[in-house]
């Protein structure tokens, strides 16, 4: 059972609390079963359209083409939440319309199914109380914009969670931690490499290229596990 504490940011009475490490092993149980399901065992990269089919088994519709623009500019993607059907993910059709920008489709749509995965008992709650919203409201829709997909401020703690997830859903910790473990005992390496090292860079590199992920995507997850660092010292890795 997740541990509830106040929301701050009075959108709920309450909210989910989720250390890293709680984020990392259910989602990595969840791709492990979904991949385990589909192929027979855990296979990765998980493919695009494969993120599209996860968002619908946990009970959620979605339309990867949708303008979004009239929520500004700089959306990427939104989910929607009704007391009378399932939620509704909508991403935005610049993304699925530029086959140069797939590695941000993929981090946009793991990043919305952390909405519907890990949020949606926030607005069931509200329905129950009776909460209703218009249709052209924004109370009942998480709208997710390009700066936050990845890496949300703490502060905003249900984007700083879909992107945690985000990450988490296509580097899998376990299979992650795995590949940069073998990568640095092949070379020697027992403490975390400095982004700014060219050992730092090709890691990084062959991260985007195992799990089919965007740079951004790829460095952000590897700081936040303390597989890279910013920092000149050079930390344990695995220890």
């Amino acid at each position: 059972m997740v541990k509830m504490v106040r929301d701050n940011t009075g959108r709920f009475a309450q909210r989910p609390f989720y250390t890293a490490g709680e984020l990392d092993r259910e989602c990595e149980q969840i791709i492990s079963a979904f991949l385990t399901a589909r192929h027979g065992n855990f296979r990765l990269p998980i493919e695009t359209d494969e993120l599209s089919i996860l968002i619908e088994q946990h009970d959620a519709s979605l339309d990867s083409s949708v303008d979004l623009s009239d929520f500004g500019q700089d959306v990427e993607g939104m989910t929607a939440f009704y007391p009378d059907r399932s939620p509704e993910v909508s991403i935005s059709d610049r993304l699925a319309n530029d086959s140069r920008r797939e590695n941000r489709l993929r981090t946009t749509l793991a990043h919305e199914f952390g909405h519907v995965h890990f949020h949606r008992h926030l607005w069931d709650e509200k329905f129950t109380m009776g909460r209703l919203f218009d249709r052209r409201s924004t109370e009942n829709k998480v709208i997710c914009k390009r700066d936050s997909i990845l890496d949300a401020k703490d502060t905003d703690w249900m984007e700083w969670q879909a992107g945690y997830v985000s990450g988490a859903i296509l580097m899998p910790v376990g299979p992650l931690r795995r590949f940069v473990s073998d990568f640095c005992g092949k070379r020697g390496l027992h403490a975390a490499v400095s982004l700014t090292a060219e050992t730092g860079r090709q890691i990084m590199n062959d991260v985007m290229a195992r799990f089919s992920v965007s740079e951004d995507a790829a460095r952000v997850r590897l700081l936040k596990l303390g597989l890279l660092t910013t920092s000149t010292a050079q930390p344990s890795l695995f220890g």
